[in-house]
């Protein structure tokens, strides 16, 4: 599917675990980055699991909009940067997973983008 077509529209999040996302903005050029919309409901979890790139670096900026009422815990091998709210993290070398949203929904604005290596 080309990348206008993916723009403002729901679509299954890569673990197909429950979880959705929706395409905000991106590019390629000078830097490629993504900004999602991700919404957790009731029962979706995303399992341990580390995000491969071909080149580079892979960096995400996670900002939690809307916390879960019970679960969907964000646990992270390492952490660059970390608030209540706010995560930052390399998913290209550091295992990471959300636990089940037990009750409620959780909604993340999730920012990533690719640095490459000099």
């Amino acid at each position: 599917m080309s990348f206008v077509k993916k723009l403002f529209r729901w679509s299954r999040g890569r673990q197909k675990s429950g979880y959705d996302k929706m395409l905000l903005c991106g590019a390629f050029w000078p830097i490629k980055f993504d900004v999602y919309l991700l919404k957790f409901p009731k029962g979706s979890e995303i399992p341990p699991h580390t995000d491969h790139v071909k080149d580079g670096q892979h960096y995400r900026l996670n900002i939690m909009l809307k916390k879960a009422d019970i679960g969907g815990e964000f646990i992270c091998s390492s952490l660059i940067f970390e608030t209540e709210r706010i995560k930052l993290f390399r998913p290209d070398i550091s295992k990471h997973q959300v636990s089940k949203v037990e009750k409620g929904n959780r909604y993340i604005l999730s920012i990533g983008w690719i640095k490459n290596k000099i």
